[in-house]
């Protein structure tokens, strides 16, 4: 193992998590402050709501079965809105009116990394939610989404309509679940260090650091 081996990042999380929109923004933050340190980031899945069907529901009866009331809710985000703008991001919380399933989503970002291209597949996906308030269980809003990505849409659309990859990603966040991990995000580095929620960048930085330096340790021996 070489001094130059990235730093491996998985990234357990959901488009749809507030504090996984402003915890990749984070994350991007932490990496430009040790840009002398590789990193090789991985997006893995993970279902914040795993009782909503595939169409997707109303946002007004999401929030009412998940926080009792969409005024609940609404008393309550003023935190998660204000760290999001801290960051550049823009969670408009009015725009949105249909709670996803996001199964496909999770399909999309599998398959833009294999063209290289999963963080701006979830960066595309969480701008068009929280931002734009699109609705992400519409196959017409994510085959342009992969298109705009780099994505055949078209191929895409006909991935969409089948069963391509719907087992692994099923398999792998039901996995994540069973190691352990019960909020997201949720950031494994090298393998080691688990860390969960949006942290600040340096503290991220600091545990990325960390890693490096015992990878080349351990090159050296």
């Amino acid at each position: 193992m070489s001094a130059k081996t990235p730093v491996r990042i998985d990234v357990v999380s959901d488009v749809v998590c507030p504090w996984c929109f402003i915890g990749k923004k984070r994350l991007e933050k932490a990496l430009a402050l040790k840009p002398e340190i590789p990193a090789d980031v991985h997006f893995r899945p993970y279902f914040l709501n795993d009782w909503i069907p595939r169409e997707g529901i109303s946002r007004e009866e999401y929030l009412t079965k998940k926080f009792g009331s969409v005024e609940r809710y609404n008393g309550m985000a003023g935190r998660v809105m204000a760290a999001a703008a801290a960051e550049g991001l823009a969670y408009n919380k009015d725009k949105i009116s249909r709670q996803p399933n996001t199964l496909d989503c999770h399909r999309l970002i599998r398959w833009a990394d294999a063209i290289g291209k999963a963080p701006q597949m979830k960066q595309k996906l969480m701008d068009l939610y929280f931002t734009q308030g699109e609705d992400l269980s519409d196959s017409a809003v994510l085959s342009k989404a992969a298109g705009d990505v780099g994505l055949d849409a078209a191929q895409v659309r006909e991935w969409l309509a089948s069963d391509k990859d719907v087992a692994e990603i099923e398999q792998e966040a039901t996995a994540a679940k069973e190691a352990g991990i019960e909020g997201v995000p949720c950031f494994i580095i090298a393998g080691r260090y688990a860390i969960s929620g949006a942290q600040a960048p340096e503290q991220l930085a600091e545990v990325i650091e960390r890693a490096a330096a015992e990878q080349q340790t351990q090159a050296a021996e």
